[in-house]
């Protein structure tokens, strides 16, 4: 990887900090403040930069641009609220998914989004779906 910036590192520590997959332009909103002037094609150079090294995963979600997260993370799943679009995590897994894979098929991976409301858009009133 390229060489060791501050702009790379306030990246790299809003990634980590977030605790949620983050698109580009939630990057550059928790990375600018430790990074004054950081730019959007700067986060999406280190974006592209960490991801050839291995440092994060690309997370996507059917209908949005790839959001991005550490990587040495345990398996889990998604929640994606439809007010703000916020991803969430969501710890561990529903379990064994054999019994719903038809007959003479192999299961080899899963994802599991969840679609609805965040706590903090519940309070502001009901979803207008």
């Amino acid at each position: 990887m390229k060489r060791d910036t501050q702009q790379r590192r306030a990246i790299v520590a809003a990634l980590e900090r977030a605790g949620r997959p983050l698109g580009p332009r939630e990057v550059l909103q928790a990375a600018a403040p430790a990074a004054p002037g950081l730019g959007i094609a700067t986060v999406y150079r280190t974006l592209k930069a960490l991801l050839h090294a291995g440092r994060i995963n690309p997370v996507h979600i059917r209908g949005q641009s790839p959001r991005y997260e550490p990587t040495g993370k345990r398996h889990h799943h998604y929640f994606r609220c439809r007010r703000c679009d916020h991803v969430f995590e969501i710890a561990g897994c529903p379990g064994n998914l054999e019994p719903l894979v038809p007959r003479g098929f192999v299961l080899e991976d899963h994802e599991v989004v969840l679609y609805g409301l965040c706590a903090a858009c519940r309070k502001k009133g009901p979803s207008t779906r």
